[in-house]
């Protein structure tokens, strides 16, 4: 195998892992639809499993272990944030991940991961040559955190880790290859890149809303990138409110903030474009299956192409499900008129509060009026 065959097959390692389980988890949510067997949440979930909750979401994201969604489970809000508490574990699943070979340790062992230092000597290699393979994309991230230093810290999974070294032993010693030389000596760095499609491809196997999928596939382009590509603000607010949250939590520094945010949007050019791309395609698929909320349509429903906003006039601001009036209230011209549009099927009192208006209006213009 090619350098760049090991290096492709690194990078698209955890999806063909992750989609194993898809049929699987379907059959499990459409059993659960029905009379299946009872769900539990994410939390009892975990500790019957004897996981801690981040392991237990790691194993979720990889699909180790296999959820359900919840009955009438809201999409609005953040996707990463609501994506694993609005999803439930039924009880076939915990048993049958209970009675497996060698509980909890096989479990807590799919899910460990470790960072340069513990991986190096896992593979067994240098920490400098285990830097080198990460930042070439041979090593994909699966988590980060800053340390106190407000560094990133990079994690990986321990089992991919023994994976690859079994896989490519001549990527362990000797000299690393010149292309791959070049580019880190240019400062290519391809963990960064490769955590974010992981993570997002985690979240698309994850998540069936049109409208949400969309959300996940822009939320790591800049804003002007997203509004080249969303010429309409409702859409671009939608796509906002539904922007799933790709890190973990909520930096309290500013400066803490600012580096996490580094690492969430695309940087590259080809990303860039991989992500426009896809973000194009999903976008259209939301627009068929239902339209962006919009002011006096809070609610979105199928049955066609969504409205798209033209670009004349001066662009409307959402500012909830539905805007306040704008204009000046209704007088009694206007009511009358809808009156008579409608055959004057208002009833008696309304028709006389009518005339009641019309009448001192007219006597002020001078005009006798009938009564």
């Amino acid at each position: 195998m090619s350098v760049s065959d090991a290096q492709s097959q690194a990078r698209n390692h955890d999806a063909g892992e992750t989609n194993t389980t898809a049929v699987a988890a379907t059959a499990e949510a459409a059993e659960a639809a029905g009379k299946g067997p009872r769900a539990v949440g994410a939390d009892r979930a975990a500790r019957e499993l004897e996981l801690r909750r981040g392991e237990f979401e790691l194993a979720a994201q990889l699909g180790h272990i296999r959820t359900i969604t919840t009955a009438g489970a809201t999409t609005a809000g953040s996707t990463a944030g609501t994506t694993l508490g609005r999803r439930q574990v039924t009880r076939h699943e915990i048993d049958r991940l209970r009675a497996a070979e060698g509980f909890p340790d096989t479990l807590r062992e799919r899910v460990r991961t470790v960072g340069t230092a513990e991986g190096a000597a896992l593979m067994p290699v240098s920490p400098g040559r285990f830097t080198q393979l990460a930042r070439s994309g041979f090593l994909v991230p699966v988590r980060f955190y800053l340390n106190r230093y407000r560094a990133v810290v990079w994690l990986y999974l321990a089992d991919e880790l023994r994976s690859f070294a079994a896989r490519e032993p001549a990527l362990l010693t000797g000299r690393f290859p010149r292309p791959l030389r070049a580019g880190l000596e240019a400062g290519e760095d391809w963990r960064p890149r490769n955590w974010r499609g992981r993570r997002i491809g985690q979240l698309l196997h994850e998540i069936g809303d049109p409208w949400e999928r969309a959300a996940i596939a822009g939320c790591v382009l800049d804003p002007v990138q997203l509004a080249e590509l969303v010429a309409d603000p409702y859409e671009r607010a939608y796509l906002e409110r539904l922007r799933p949250d790709l890190g973990h939590g909520r930096p309290e520094s500013e400066a803490a903030r600012t580096a996490v945010q580094r690492l969430l949007v695309a940087d590259h050019p080809d990303e860039i474009q991989w992500h426009r791309s896809s973000l194009d395609t999903l976008l259209t698929a939301a627009r068929h299956a239902r339209p962006a909320p919009r002011p006096g349509n809070s609610l979105p429903h199928a049955g066609g192409p969504a409205p798209r906003y033209d670009g004349t006039g001066p662009a409307p601001v959402p500012t909830g499900p539905a805007a306040a009036p704008t204009g000046p209230e209704p007088g009694p011209t206007a009511v009358a008129h809808e009156l008579a549009r409608e055959g004057g099927h208002r009833g008696l009192l309304t028709r006389l509060r009518v005339r009641r208006e019309r009448g001192p209006r007219a006597r002020r213009q001078g005009t006798v009026v009938r009564r």
